[in-house]
């Protein structure tokens, strides 16, 4: 007979390892060498002997006879056991909650459970989202059987208790084993965990208690809304379970882009494109600015000497501030940047005026390194896009 092995080498752990440091030695051996996830010929042998050395190491009293005697100490074994709670504590780790020395399962399907949120993706404008709107919108969701109250059965009928787990909805399995009787916790396939079974089932939702509808919901869609913003609707998901509250409908807003307008918070970017003589000599421009009642023209003044990539603001003609409640606070800016168009063709005459033009003009010249040029400016407008 081979002699015993120091319960300290069973374990991996020193002789002055703590109670901590020994029970996580032994859970972490005995997840790998249980028989039932250890298919090695010698499984249960190792697991007996993991089961030895804890007992005696996991005791006080056990521990300091072996530590002074050896296994003479201990009378050669645990003849006490691993504590309950140690391996509940493991064979739930293992197998899950419902396996264990007559554990009791958590009746989760019994419990009340709440409803899925659902979610619905809504497109509008550019305008409609500046402004707001409210919309009408179609979605299916999950509903309670009108025909059947929701039980499942025909109406005249009721569900009876389920003959297979006798009401609980937990079945039982108990096994004998070299570590004693074990019990595995299931739901019951028959009735699924509800403790009953429908005899009659109703025509119309097939037993389920539920049937798929179509709501009809107006949204509120308010002012300022962006590209990616959910508005939340609270009860408007899927019903919940057992008495659980429903679940919420989030509508994701998307925006469609504009022809010309660009967004950027809450202000409005647009470009302006003038001819040379205009940026020149000045020019009072016709600006597209977005009202609640269509686009309508603001005048905008432009200077003489007006260079491309300028950029003029139109006060209050951008975007509603919202607060957290929905409430405008005010409204951001329309930015007006400045593109010079060059004529690529020129008439005869045209050429003409610009040659004389050019003879009274200053001769290129390169500007200083830290003056912003077009492209930096044009940067700075869009923000570092």
């Amino acid at each position: 007979m081979a002699a015993k092995r120091d319960y300290y080498q069973v374990l991996g752990v020193g002789r002055e390892a703590a109670q901590d440091e020994i029970k996580k030695a032994f859970r972490k051996m005995a997840r790998q060498y249980h028989p039932d996830v250890n298919d090695a010929p010698d499984a249960a042998d190792k697991f007996k002997e993991i089961n030895e050395a804890y007992s005696v190491l996991s005791d006080p009293k056990k521990r300091a006879a072996y530590d002074r005697f050896g296994h003479a100490g201990v009378n050669g074994g645990a003849s006490g056991g691993v504590p309950y709670t140690d391996f509940a504590d493991i064979f739930s780790e293992i197998f899950g909650a419902g396996f264990g020395m007559g554990g009791t399962s958590t009746r989760r399907a019994r419990s009340p459970r709440r409803g899925q949120d659902l979610q619905y993706q809504l497109t509008i404008s550019f305008e409609e989202a500046v402004f707001g709107l409210e919309r009408d919108i179609e979605f299916e969701r999950t509903a309670v059987c009108d025909h059947c109250g929701g039980n499942g059965s025909e109406p005249g009928t009721a569900p009876v208790r389920c003959p297979t787990c006798r009401g609980t909805g937990e079945v039982r399995t108990v096994r004998q084993t070299f570590l004693g009787q074990m019990v595995n916790i299931t739901t019951c396939p028959d009735c699924r965990g509800t403790g009953e079974q429908i005899l009659d089932p109703c025509h119309v939702c097939a037993g389920r208690g539920t049937v798929r509808k179509t709501r009809h919901l107006t949204v509120s869609i308010p002012a300022g809304v962006d590209q990616g913003t959910q508005i939340r609707y609270t009860g408007e998901g899927e019903p919940g379970a057992n008495g659980g509250p429903p679940g919420n409908l989030y509508v994701v807003i998307g925006v469609k882009p504009h022809e010309y307008f660009r967004r950027r918070n809450n202000d409005l970017q647009i470009t302006l494109r003038l001819n040379i003589a205009q940026a020149a000599l000045g020019h009072t421009a016709d600006v597209p600015t977005l009202t609640r009642h269509g686009e309508v023209s603001s005048e905008l003044a432009i200077p003489a000497g007006t260079q491309p990539g300028d950029v003029f603001t139109l006060k209050g003609k951008g975007v509603p501030k919202l607060r957290r409640d929905g409430t405008a606070t005010g409204y951001g800016d329309l930015h007006v940047m400045v593109e010079v168009d060059v004529p690529k063709r020129l008439t005869a005459e045209q050429r003409h005026l610009f040659e004389q033009l050019a003879e009274t003009l200053e001769d290129v010249v390169i500007p200083p390194a830290n003056q912003k040029g077009f492209f930096e400016r044009v940067i700075d407008w869009l923000g570092g896009e």
